[in-house]
This record gives C-alpha cells, structure tokens and sequence, in this order.
C-alpha cells in the first residue's frame, strides 16, 4: 500500500516496496530475538511496527538496555506489511474498545492468516495518515516532558506532530522515528553509454531526451507536488487551478512518462524498459544497493518527506508505562538514531540535531538518506488538504491521466 493512499483504498501487494511482507527467516529471528521470557511478572512493552522500520539490532540492543536497567523488562512485537493495515487496525481497536493487553502473543507469521487484534502499547504510523486518526480519536496524546530527546528534535519534526484535534488545544499525537524522501533514480550505465547529462532537479523529467523513459509513482500529490516545485511552487499548494503554467507542465510531462506505478516502478529501471524513476528513497536505496547501475539524487529544488511514527492507540491502557517512554527515548539516542538509520534505509530524526562530525562517515557520506541542508530547507511534507483543493488536485490527475490536461 501506497504511503499516500486513502484510509479506505483497497490493500495490494508490492514486491519491490517498503511495505511488501516479511520473509519467514527474518520473521523466526525476529521472534526469537524478542519473545524471551514470558514470566506474569514482567512489564512487557507491547510493538506494533510497519515491516522494515525498525531493525532487529536495534531491539537487540533495548533488550540489553534493560537487562541493565530494568530486568523484569521485556519486549514483544509484531509486524505488519502495509500502513493502511495499521491504521485499520487502530479503528478496529477504537470499535471494539479493547484495553486489556494482558497475554500479548508476541510475535506471530502474518502470512496467510489474520493477526490478532491485541491492543499493543505503540503502533507505527505515517505522518500522511496522523490528521485522520486524530480526527476520528484512533490515538492518545504524548506528553513530551516524559520523553528524553524531545527537546533535540529539530522544529519542523516537533510542528509535524503538534496537532490541535475538534476538542483540544495542540497536543503531541506521535513520537517521529525515522524518515525519508522522494526521490529520483536512474541509470547511469545508460547515460554513460548514451552521453547524457545526469539528472539533478526535478525539470531534468521534461528533457526530450528522457521522452518515453520516465516512470513515475501513481499518486497524485507526488506527481502534481513535484510539478508544482519544478514551477516554483509548493507541493501544498492550494488553490492549484489558479498557478500559471502547471496544466501546460503536466501535458507535458505526461508525454514523457511510460509507466505510473506505486509498487512495480523500479521493475522498468532494472530491465532497461524506463531510464528514469521517481520513487520513494527507502525502495530505491535497497534497490541501488544491489544494483551498481542505478544512482539516486534528490532534486536540488527540494522534495516531499515522509516519516513514521510512533502513536498509542486511543483503546491502550490509559497509564503510559515507563517502557513506552523510554523506548522512544532510546530510538532517539544518538548511537541508536545513527544505527536505525543506516540499517533502515530511512533517517532519524535525531540525527539531524547532532554534529556531523558525530556522524558515521556512512550515514555523513549519503547525500539521499541524509541529503544537504540546503535540500532540506526546500523539502516539505504533505499536508491534509481542504476538501475543495484535494477537489482540483483529483481533478488534474484524473485529466492527466487520460492523457491532457486541459
């Protein structure tokens, strides 16, 4: 699933991307890794995590974290494939008003069958889907004097889950864990074959030597947000109707694309078919690693950001343990943040409030996973739209995609 999909759009599967399902063997180990002892007197911090997003080190290490602070301490988790499957499940638990997490499973294979629908104490969410669980009261708020690193988190990542709801003040409604970006990948053997020029910025995809050999995702914030920045303006731009130039940008850019794809873009690239993919910097990052033909830029104009993170279901125990703050403390921790980023293909916010020469040289040396200050500055993540905007943005997609937009 998408991370820009509705709450309500059908589930499919994607082999390439970052939501595809767990490998059995990576599964056994995690299990193995986190189930430990299941005595009644230990506290035990129930997971709920978006597949890939945390890495089984990183657990690893919190359980020797506790072995030295809190040894009764245990963790347990469980992995889902998509986002769209966690925020079901936060309203399934909204419905059924569960607050008994007592005889938490611990982690199971999803593959094949239906996981159970235990409240866990923490859950991973996309920051594109926080407005609609707040609004439908899926979550409860975080009280960041609880969590240390709070304060070191830079203001936008602060701002991004600062949230007012109908009937409170602004409140913490999630704990950001990581984060990524669109980007654009390519193939630099072809381009070196054919002598051209590398792409830099997003108005490379309207070169006419690119023309039938871009793919891009089938999303229309990401398609019509990356027009919009190529012109100048805000991937969240209201209003878009009324910016000059962008229907004329998006025929145009039409004729350059061969495939729109949310789950099959990087397919194309590795055969050849496409030169050019704009995608999600998770998928193509694990795809580069394996394949030294393919290169990753992100557009000097900036970008769209994402990120994931922590939230505690509205049906949770209402007391927050100790184990909840303390481990979003510790995926904040400077060793740790450097750790998840690296493994997970998708940066810590906390690693941005560190100094670069505290860095590993391999996270300080990635230009997409960390990418210049400058870029960042420019970047944006996708804001909720008001009813009549998202109504003129499905507008020009629906246009584009049946071939004019006009």
């Amino acid at each position: 699933m998408s991370r820009l999909a509705s709450p309500t759009a059908a589930s499919r599967s994607q082999p390439l991307n970052r939501r595809s399902f767990l490998t059995a063997a990576i599964g056994m180990m995690l299990g193995q890794l986190l189930s430990g002892c299941s005595g009644q007197n230990r506290l035990t911090l129930s997971l709920r995590v978006l597949n890939g997003s945390i890495p089984p080190q990183v657990v690893g290490e919190f359980r020797k974290h506790l072995r030295q602070t809190l040894p009764s301490g245990a963790v347990n988790l469980a992995i889902e494939p998509q986002l769209q499957r966690l925020f079901e499940l936060l309203q399934t638990w909204k419905r059924q008003g569960q607050v008994d997490t007592s005889g938490w499973f611990g982690w199971v294979p999803l593959v094949g069958k239906r996981s159970s629908t235990a409240v866990p104490d923490l859950v991973t969410l996309g920051d594109y889907w926080l407005e609609k669980a707040i609004e439908q009261e899926l979550l409860q708020p975080l009280d960041p004097k609880q969590l240390q690193g709070w304060e070191q988190l830079p203001q936008e990542w602060k701002a991004l889950v600062t949230r007012a709801s109908a009937t409170t003040a602004p409140r913490v409604w999630g704990a950001p864990y990581r984060w990524g970006s669109t980007v654009i990948a390519y193939r630099q053997d072809i381009f070196k074959e054919k002598g051209l020029q590398p792409p830099t910025d997003w108005s490379d995809l309207w070169r006419s030597d690119l023309r039938g050999r871009i793919s891009l995702l089938d999303q229309p914030r990401e398609v019509i947000g990356l027009t919009l920045k190529k012109l100048g303006q805000s991937y969240n731009t209201p209003n878009p109707d009324a910016v000059p130039q962008l229907r004329d940008a998006l025929t145009a850019l039409n004729q350059q694309v061969k495939l729109y794809s949310s789950d099959a873009y990087l397919q194309p690239l590795l055969l050849g078919d496409t030169w050019v993919a704009v995608g999600w910097s998770t998928d193509i990052l694990s795809t580069a690693q394996r394949s030294p033909t393919i290169a990753t830029i992100v557009p000097k104009a900036g970008t769209a950001l994402w990120a994931d993170l922590w939230v505690r279901p509205a049906a949770a125990k209402p007391e927050l343990s100790s184990l909840v703050a303390d481990w979003i403390s510790f995926c904040w921790r400077s060793e740790i943040a450097s750790q998840l980023s690296l493994l997970s293909r998708a940066a810590s916010p906390a690693v941005l409030g560190m100094p670069p020469a505290n860095l590993p040289i391999a996270l300080r040396q990635d230009s997409v996973l960390l990418p210049e200050a400058a870029i960042r500055q420019a970047s944006e993540f996708l804001k909720p739209l008001d009813r009549a905007t998202a109504d003129q943005y499905q507008a020009l997609w629906h246009h584009l995609r049946q071939g004019a937009v006009g």
